[in-house]
């Protein structure tokens, strides 16, 4: 697979004809040679960006509505588009690769809607005759820089929003899925957006920092958003903040499930393992960690382990059935055999799965793991779940909140009163009663707490991250001053 950068609506190579690849982890093969971006190539999208802001940002809501439908329908269209580039690039399968699409379409339809709740209100005032008033505007550029791993709708929440608040976009895409997201910005072209209201970039790993702040520092960007991990977040938020940029943050978490003594065990079992081997464990709200009452943890545990060695292993380019696939990449796979061979030295149980073999690992569960242990507090971000035993519920709160991250949550338990007063005292940007944690919906704010980031997605929150807030009067020109 080929892809090329897109400025105003055409597609072009780079200017200095650079490329890069991007090599499947689990065959060594080359799937997609993608066009490398210079600073030079970057600055030109900000500029068509910049350019289409000036009429995009007068258009009226029935114009974004409409387009913004038009681009969910095309989005639909290249499902089977969608599904195979990722598999290729990223491992994903037929269900995870399915799922993304369903919430991206669904998210530009959500965003649509918002077009006409972009609204300000009128304020009560002292001074007589005078009108006061609040007006939402567009901000101007939006930089909006996308991951790998939910490429398809974490793509369409980066581009979807901006737009309808009337900002122009540069979406600068993984090097780890260009074409998949390629295809998503190929979808809103289709759909008729006018020409640099969405500019397509990709980078080589090797010259995407300096690229990167080039963007941030250009002052037709208003906005930074980023989706990735917690270091690079900070780098993002470091460079932003020196050129007093505002930014949205969704960063790494260690998303636990808690488990009170009171919970049903099937249920329970059945929500982690869903939220722990989703796509390998490698989404941002992946069940991470386990807290499990030590009341019920035998029966839990002994469950929950006989139910992840049933979960097939393949790649899902040849095998359609299998739930987990390769890990993105053979350093992903080296870092998370060294988090297990920390936890077993210093005490863990493997109950299932293992160090598998290359980039294939199997679904894997540590059972007694303890803060001693590496992988009690980095994020694993792979296919390996940490059982930690909690003594009743204020212990099991006290170790779900003892990490630096804070972004999602699942709390199981009968007593719903008891789970509520347990999930309004985690400190997460969301938590789910009787739910996994991996969970999405475009009309509920979505985002984190502390080193996950900070700043919403989805819902009407997005409004206020895409918007300039502007206080306006029209007042008596005839008025006196006392001077």
């Amino acid at each position: 697979m080929e892809t090329l950068l897109h400025i105003d609506n055409e597609p072009v190579s780079a200017t200095d004809g650079a490329t890069f690849e991007r090599v499947a982890p689990h065959t060594g093969q080359t799937v997609t040679r993608g066009a490398a971006a210079g600073i030079r190539d970057s600055l030109a999208a900000v500029d068509a960006a910049s350019r289409a802001f000036v009429e995009w940002s007068r258009s009226g809501p029935g114009q974004r509505r409409a387009l913004l439908l038009k681009a969910a329908d095309e989005i639909e269209a290249r499902m089977g588009d969608f599904v195979a580039a990722m598999q290729a690039e990223v491992g994903a399968n037929a269900l995870w690769s399915q799922f993304n699409v369903m919430l991206a379409a669904n998210l530009f339809r959500e965003a649509a809607g918002l077009a006409t709740q972009i609204q300000g209100e009128t304020i009560p005032t002292d001074k007589p005759g005078t009108l006061s008033m609040t007006l939402r505007q567009p901000c101007g550029v939006v930089l909006s820089i996308v991951p790998w791993n939910g490429p398809v709708v974490l793509a369409a929440r980066a581009i979807a929003y901006p737009l309808v608040c009337g900002n122009t976009v540069v979406f600068r895409a993984s090097e780890t899925s260009p074409r998949t997201h390629e295809l998503i910005a190929q979808a809103v072209y289709a759909a008729g957006f006018p020409a640099g209201t969405l500019n397509f970039i990709t980078h080589d790993l090797s010259t995407a920092p300096e690229a990167i702040e080039a963007l941030i520092a250009h002052p037709a960007v208003r906005r930074v958003n980023f989706t990735g991990s917690t270091a690079v977040g900070r780098i993002i938020g470091e460079k932003a903040g020196k050129h007093l940029k505002r930014c949205i943050l969704e960063l790494g978490d260690k998303s636990p499930l808690v488990v009170l003594d009171d919970a049903r065990v099937d249920d329970a079992v059945t929500a982690g393992i869903f939220g722990a081997f989703l796509y390998q464990g490698q989404i941002c709200m992946t069940t991470e960690r386990i807290i499990v009452d030590e009341k019920i943890a035998d029966d839990y545990v002994a469950k929950f382990a006989a139910r992840a060695r049933e979960l097939p292993l393949g790649d899902p380019t040849t095998q359609a059935a299998c739930v987990l696939g390769p890990v993105i990449s053979m350093k992903a796979a080296d870092r998370l055999k060294g988090l297990l061979d920390d936890a077993v030295a210093k005490g863990a149980r493997i109950v299932a799965g293992g160090h598998g073999e290359g980039a294939m690992m199997p679904a894997t569960v540590l059972d007694g793991v303890t803060p001693e242990m590496r992988i009690y507090a980095e994020e694993t971000f792979g296919p390996i779940v940490s059982i930690i035993r909690a003594k009743g519920t204020e212990d099991a709160i006290r170790i779900a909140n003892d990490t630096e991250f804070g972004l999602s949550a699942g709390v199981f338990g009968q007593d719903v009163t008891r789970a509520l007063e347990v999930a309004a005292r985690l400190e997460t940007g969301s938590v789910h009663i009787n739910g996994a944690t991996v969970q999405n919906e475009a009309q509920a704010p979505y985002g984190g707490t502390k080193a996950s980031g900070f700043g919403r997605f989805d819902g009407r929150a997005v409004i206020d991250e895409f918007t300039e807030l502007k206080w306006l009067t029209i007042e008596q020109s005839g008025q006196g001053y006392p001077f």
